[in-house]
C-alpha cells in the first residue's frame, strides 16, 4: 500500500489511510488463514474420531434451555424432538431437561407452564423434565445459567447449553457426553451448529454459507485452536464441575454499556476455563447439531446491537492477568467482528479524502524549498491492481475452497442441487454479500457509536418468525443508508469517472438497501429461489423428499417422522 501511494511528503491522510488498510485486510486475512489450514484438513482426512467413554460411563448430563420471551410451542416442539429422539438412542436415563425461564410477560410465563406439563405428561417418567422461573432475571442468560449451576449443578457431571432455536439430535448429545466423560481434562466441547429451517432469502443465503463455507473454517480452527479453542454460548457440552469452580463472571467496573454484568459471556466462560488449566476445544465433524437463523436484515440488526455491546465489553478483560494467550486472539477477534466496520468505513473515507485532496489540490512540486529537479507525484495503477486483486483472492479464497470441497463430495453435490446449483448459489450468495456488505458497515458503525457514547443495548426478544416485512418499514429503516450511498456516489462523480465506478459496488448496496432488505426478508423469494436450485442444504434433502418447499418443518423432525 506505500508503494501503490508513493508520497513525495508522507500526510497524516496517507499514514492513516495505510493504517486502516492494515488492520481491515489482517482481519480478513484471519477467515482465509483458517480456511486454508482447514481446506488442507479435510482434504487430507485427518479429522480423528474423539475418544469416547462406554455408555455407562456417560455420566449424567442436564440439557439447559434458557428462555426469555420465547415462542412456548416451539420450545418445547423442540425439547420433544430431542428427548425423544434420545430415547431412541436409549440414553434417557444419562440426560434430564431443565426449562429455565426469564420470561416477564404472564401469559407466556402461563403457556410455558401449560407446555412444561404436556412434555413431562409426554416423557411418561422415562426422563426427568423439570421448569423454573426466576422472579429476578439478574445477569440475564449468564446468570440464568449460574443460577441452575449454583443450585442443581452438584448433581449433574455436565451441562449442555442450548438457546431457544437450538436442536440436537441424541446421537450428537450422547456422542459429546461420551467424549466429555473419556476425557478428564475437558472443560468445554464445542459442536459446529449448521443454520436451518427458514425460508427468507436472507436466511437461506446465511444457511448456505453456513454449510458450505462454514465447515472449512470451521477444521480450520480447530486445527489451530487445539485444546485452546472458544465457546459459542450454545450447542455445547460444559463440565458442571469446571464451570462452578473457574466461570464466575466479574462485575465490569464503570456505567453501562462498558461496565455492568458481561453480555457476551461464552468468550470470556471460554477463556477462564483455559486459565484454570481446562481443555476447551471444538468436534466439527459432529452431525446432528443445529440452530437457526434470524430471517431478515432488520433481525439480525436487532440481534447484533446487544452483540456488540457485549464484544466490546472485552476491551476490559482482554488484558486480564493469566489468561492464555489464543484466548486474548479470541478476544481481540470479538472485539474485531465489530471494530472492523467503523475501521472500513473509516477507510473509505480516508481514500475518498485523499481523492478530494489530489482532484482539487495543487501539488507541491518543490516541498523542500529551492530545487534543480521538481518532486513529481507518483501514482503506481499496476500495483495498485496487484494489490485489489491480492485483497480479492484473500476475501473469496473461503468461498472458492468450500465450493471446491463440496464438489468432490457426491452426496454434498446432489443435495446442494447439484453442480450447477452449488455454482448457481454461490454466485447468488457473493452478490447479496456485496449488496449487504456496505449497509451492515453502516448499521455495526452506528452500534459502535452507540457504546461509545454511552447507550445501553436493553434486553430484547429475538423475531424468529418468517413473516415478510413491508416495503415501507425497509425504506424507513434504510433511509439513512440510502443518503450515505448517494453521498458516496456524488463525492466520486465529482473526482472523476474512475473514482465513482471505484465506489459503485458500496454505492449500490447503500442505495439499494431498502429494496434488497426487503426482498432478501420475503419467504415467497426464497422458496422460488429453492425451485430454482438456489441456496439448497445437503440436510434438507432428506426433509424435502416427495414434498413441496412451502412446508414448515425442520430437516432432523422430518428426517426422527
Amino acid at each position: 500500500m506505500y508503494q501503490v501511494i508513493s508520497p513525495v511528503d508522507v500526510t497524516w491522510l496517507q499514514i492513516l489511510f495505510a493504517t486502516l488498510f492494515a488492520l481491515t485486510f489482517t482481519w480478513i486475512s484471519f477467515a482465509c488463514a483458517s480456511a486454508c489450514a482447514g481446506f488442507w484438513s479435510l482434504l487430507r482426512g485427518r479429522a480423528t474420531a474423539p475418544k469416547l467413554a462406554p455408555h455407562v460411563d456417560m455420566g449424567r448430563t442436564a440439557l439447559l434451555m434458557p428462555v426469555y420471551n420465547e415462542d412456548p410451542d416451539a420450545v418445547f416442539a423442540r425439547l420433544e424432538l430431542m428427548a425423544q429422539s434420545l430415547v431412541w438412542q436409549g440414553a434417557q436415563r444419562h440426560f434430564d431437561i431443565f426449562v429455565l425461564s426469564d420470561t416477564r410477560k404472564d401469559d407466556v410465563a402461563q403457556r410455558e407452564e401449560d407446555c412444561f406439563k404436556a412434555l413431562r405428561l409426554a416423557m411418561h417418567g422415562e426422563m426427568g423434565v423439570y421448569y423454573r422461573r426466576r422472579a429476578d432475571n439478574r445477569h440475564r442468560k449468564a446468570g440464568n445459567i449460574g443460577d441452575f449451576v449454583t443450585r442443581w449443578g452438584g448433581a449433574y457431571d455436565h451441562m449442555i447449553v442450548l438457546d431457544a432455536d437450538s436442536e440436537m439430535s441424541g446421537d450428537i448429545l450422547v456422542t459429546l457426553a461420551r467424549a466429555m466423560a473419556a476425557d478428564p481434562a475437558a472443560g468445554i466441547i464445542q459442536s459446529l451448529p449448521l443454520l436451518h429451517n427458514r425460508w427468507t432469502p436472507y436466511a437461506r443465503m446465511t444457511q448456505f454459507a453456513g454449510r458450505i463455507y462454514g465447515p472449512v473454517v470451521a477444521a480450520g480452527l480447530a486445527a489451530w485452536h487445539g485444546r485452546d479453542g472458544n465457546y459459542w454460548g450454545h450447542n455445547a457440552i460444559i463440565r458442571t464441575r469446571a464451570f462452578a469452580a473457574a466461570a464466575g463472571l466479574p462485575e465490569l467496573s464503570g456505567r453501562k454499556p462498558f461496565g455492568g454484568h458481561i453480555l457476551s459471556h461464552d468468550f470470556i466462560e471460554a477463556a477462564l476455563l483455559r486459565r484454570a488449566g481446562w481443555g476447551v476445544y471444538m468436534l466439527p465433524q459432529l452431525q446432528g447439531s443445529y440452530e437457526e437463523t434470524p430471517p431478515s436484515l432488520i433481525d439480525l440488526a436487532a440481534r447484533d446491537r446487544r452483540w456488540a455491546q457485549g464484544n466490546l465489553q472485552h476491551m476490559k478483560i482482554v488484558g486480564a492477568r493469566g489468561l492464555h494467550w489464543v484466548s486474548r486472539v479470541h478476544l481481540i477477534q470479538g472485539i474485531m467482528s465489530y471494530l472492523a466496520s467503523p475501521l472500513w468505513l473509516m477507510l473509505l473515507t480516508a481514500g475518498m479524502g485523499l481523492a478530494l485532496i489530489a482532484r482539487f489540490t495543487e501539488p507541491n512540486y518543490f516541498p523542500d524549498g529551492f530545487s534543480l529537479f521538481p518532486a513529481w507525484p507518483v501514482f503506481d495503477p499496476e500495483l495498485a491492481l496487484r494489490l485489489l486483486t491480492v485483497t480479492a483472492v484473500v476475501l473469496y479464497l473461503p468461498k472458492v475452497l468450500g465450493l471446491i470441497l463440496a464438489l468432490r463430495d457426491p452426496d454434498v453435490r446432489r443435495n446442494s442441487g447439484g453442480a450447477l446449483g452449488l455454482f448457481k448459489s454461490v454466485a447468488a450468495e457473493t452478490l447479496l454479500s456485496m449488496l449487504l456488505s456496505p449497509v451492515m458497515m453502516l448499521i455495526q458503525s452506528r452500534f459502535v457509536l452507540d457504546v461509545i457514547i454511552g447507550r445501553d443495548s436493553g434486553w430484547n426478544t429475538q423475531n424468529r418468525d418468517d413473516a415478510a416485512i413491508p416495503f415501507s418499514t425497509t425504506v424507513r429503516r434504510h433511509a439513512v443508508h440510502t443518503l450515505v450511498g448517494l453521498v458516496f456516489g456524488a463525492a466520486g462523480f465529482a473526482i472523476s469517472w474512475a473514482t465513482f465506478f471505484w465506489f459503485l459496488p458500496i454505492m449500490t448496496g447503500l442505495v439499494m438497501a431498502p429494496v434488497v432488505s426487503w426482498a432478501t426478508g420475503h419467504p415467497a423469494f426464497g422458496r422460488r429461489l429453492w425451485s430454482a436450485n438456489v441456496f439448497r442444504i445437503p440436510e434438507e434433502a432428506a426433509a424435502l423428499e416427495g414434498r413441496a418447499p412451502g412446508f414448515e418443518i425442520a430437516p432432523m423432525q422430518q428426517a426422527a417422522e
